[in-house]
């Protein structure tokens, strides 16, 4: 009996071992009834007879073995797809899927080759063309788990982002106004200035959280151009960083034609985060130069700051999300754990949504240097 035969005669057997099968699937599995863990198998294994049994040249063999799917069926999701949404929606995690797959596989052949007892030339060929499809199958439950799985973090984070920016942004203006009615004593000032503080930190935090998660789901860090003077926008963040850092010092060297078509708030966050990241990691004795020049065609911005060298063991990496200097390593500061280790990150990705980059060098006697490149 050919293998399309047998799957048509025997779906009922194949079905019964995928759903004992899937009961063992981790706490997803367990809670399910059986209607719901058989899903999409029923039209999963008719696609498959209706594969086996359909002629197939080697360039459609080829695209196949690619994890190409058929273009006729692009335009609707296919049984595979609703199965791994579906997954995805009831718990499972992938490795508990893909095993399904390879369950069903590993029930098919044996049930298969127990009814044939030996295999033909044939028989090879259908089995040659059932792992085909098997594989093409899992292809396409990976992708649909992974894409609905990725919407349901970026919706749960814009949520979050969202519903914690409004305390967060109570909390600091009503901090901001008890401080500046001039009304407080010495401990009540300096407790609500480290409330202010504290509650801009995090909402800087939640800011990079989300641009990170926009960054890793393929989407970017969005950006809005128009025209813009970098200049302009570097005095405006030097004045924000010694607002918040009055004991820092800052000199800024303009020169050249400025302007740009860039986005202005998210190179105003580039600034911030350089400066901010020389103010905590540099020498507090020292001034942080910014030089801002343009040519024909780019705009340069290089912020340099005094201290310890950043190590070479973690200059290759510097700009991978999540990267901390540890206390220490520069400035012999607490700075690392101020925030998320997202700040590099996001100034990469903004000058990389622009065309630019950015590269660092540093040393014990030169310092830390910071270029950014931008094309206008």
């Amino acid at each position: 009996m050919r293998l399309a035969d047998f799957i048509a005669t025997n779906g009922e057997p194949i079905l019964a071992e995928w759903i004992a099968f899937a009961q063992t699937c981790g706490p997803a599995g367990q809670s399910m009834d059986r209607a719901d863990l058989r899903d999409d198998v029923v039209e999963m294994l008719g696609n498959f007879v209706a594969d086996l049994r359909t002629p197939q040249t080697k360039s459609e063999q080829t695209e196949k073995s690619r994890g190409n799917a058929d273009p006729r069926n692009a335009a609707t999701d296919t049984a595979a797809e609703e199965h791994g949404a579906g997954r995805a929606e009831s718990g499972f995690t992938v490795g508990e899927m893909v095993s399904e797959y390879r369950a069903l596989r590993a029930s098919v052949i044996r049930l298969w080759t127990q009814a044939q007892g030996s295999l033909t030339g044939a028989d090879l060929e259908d089995l040659m063309r059932f792992n085909e499809a098997i594989d093409q199958s899992l292809a396409e439950s990976i992708s649909r788990y992974t894409l609905d799985i990725d919407r349901s973090k970026e919706m749960f984070l814009a949520i979050l982002g969202h519903d914690l920016r409004t305390p967060l942004g109570a909390v600091i203006t009503a901090s901001e106004f008890m401080l500046e009615t001039g009304t407080l004593e010495d401990t009540q000032r300096m407790l609500t200035a480290r409330i202010v503080r504290s509650a801009r930190r995090m909402n800087q935090m939640v800011g990079d959280l989300l641009d990170f998660t926009r960054s890793q789901l393929g989407a970017g860090v969005p950006i809005t151009r128009q025209p813009m003077d970098l200049g302009k926008e570097a005095q405006q963040a030097a004045e924000e960083i010694l607002a918040a850092h009055p004991g820092s010092v800052i000199e800024l060297d303009a020169s050249g034609d400025l302007h740009g078509n860039w986005d202005p708030a998210r190179l105003s966050q580039v600034l911030s985060n350089l400066l901010g990241n020389a103010v905590q990691h540099g020498s507090a004795t020292t001034i942080i130069s910014v030089r801002v020049w343009g040519d024909s065609t780019d705009v340069v911005l290089q912020v340099h700051n005094r201290g310890p060298a950043i190590p070479v063991s973690d200059l290759p990496g510097l700009f991978n999300p999540f990267k901390r200097l540890h206390t220490g390593d520069v400035g012999g500061t607490a700075s690392s754990s101020l925030g998320l280790g997202l700040g590099l990150y996001i100034v990469e990705r903004i000058v990389t949504a622009h065309g630019g980059a950015i590269g660092v060098q540093s040393s014990d006697d030169a310092g830390t240097v910071f270029t950014v490149r931008l094309p206008r």
